[in-house]
């Protein structure tokens, strides 16, 4: 059995009971940094013992742990925040166990891209999550010129070092399109921010950008506010 663990995004209380027995009780877990993971499994207890399983290696350990999967072995993969599979290298090790006859077992938990989601006022009937925009300003602005039409809530993750680049090809390409950004999520500065991407620039050159971002917009929502509205907790 491969067990795929969602765990906290920030906030180690969200934790799932079914997700601290998987992890006890497993002969592995499959961590994608083990040190970040160890604090996790440090406060919940956990002294299963740890493997560290990324881009950089999967390609080499996989085939050792289907053959563990195959012999009975109960092996448990973890992210470094959230739900494996998103943004991470999940998927090698999944389509190998499903290809070998292993059953995967998914344990739900945090996703940081539906936290934003649900709580950024926007329209969630309809969405498509699309990972992180390319590098290359150009790149990025060929995406959003393809989402002129597009009806979905559209979901992206961000760094603070490009944020304020990425707000800028918004800004030009899409208009006033009403932006959501949520930064450190579940954690002491969870912050939203709502407003035309112009808005949220200003709000950016008085306080820098700091934290994991998702950034969500629905181009049927236009900024039509005078002001940003901020909400934090």
């Amino acid at each position: 059995m491969l067990y795929i663990v969602s765990t906290p995004i920030g906030n180690l209380s969200d934790i799932t009971i079914r997700a601290s027995k998987i992890l006890s009780e497993c002969g592995l877990i499959l961590a994608e940094d083990t040190r970040t993971s160890r604090k996790l499994l440090d406060h919940i207890g956990i002294t299963t013992p740890t493997s560290a399983y990324h881009d950089f290696n999967k390609e080499k350990v996989t085939p050792s742990l289907v053959a563990s999967l195959k012999d009975g072995k109960e092996i448990a993969l973890i992210t470094d925040a959230g739900t494996p599979g998103v943004a991470d290298p999940a998927f090698y090790l999944v389509r190998a166990a499903i290809a070998n006859g292993i059953t995967v077992a998914p344990i739900p938990g945090a996703s940081a891209f539906l936290a934003a989601l649900v709580a950024s006022g926007l329209p969630t009937d309809r969405f498509a999550f699309e990972n992180f925009l390319p590098n290359k300003g150009a790149q990025r602005r060929k995406i959003f010129e393809s989402l002129k039409g597009e009806p979905r809530t559209m979901i992206f993750y961000e760094t603070p070092h490009r944020i304020i680049k990425t707000l800028e090809d918004i800004r030009d390409v899409l208009g006033g399109v009403r932006v959501v950004v949520a930064r450190e999520l579940t954690k002491i500065h969870e912050e939203f921010l709502r407003g035309s991407a112009e808005e949220l620039l200003a709000h950016f050159g008085e306080h820098p950008p700091r934290g994991e971002m998702v950034v969500l917009f629905n181009m049927r929502v236009k900024s039509k506010e005078p002001d940003r509205q901020a909400d934090a907790r």
